[in-house]
């Protein structure tokens, strides 16, 4: 039987410490703390619900975060 394989660690970072900042600075200081993708969706998008380990996502309104989460 195949091993049940170990997901990948995530940063120890809180989401909720991006919200206010400008996107760009956000998405460079995630980068930075080691999530290997960041992404930026404005106000609305749809998205899948598939949770992605090393994930960050952000709203974007009016250039800056408006809510962050994993996955």
């Amino acid at each position: 039987m195949a091993p049940i394989p170990t997901p990948p660690a995530e940063p120890q970072d809180s989401p909720e410490g991006y919200v206010g900042l400008e996107a760009e600075q956000a998405e460079r200081l995630a980068r930075e703390r080691g999530w290997t993708t960041v992404r930026s969706l404005p106000p609305g998008t749809v998205i899948t619900m598939e949770y992605r380990y090393g994930r960050l996502n952000f709203e974007v309104a009016e250039g800056r975060v408006a809510r962050a989460w994993k996955g």
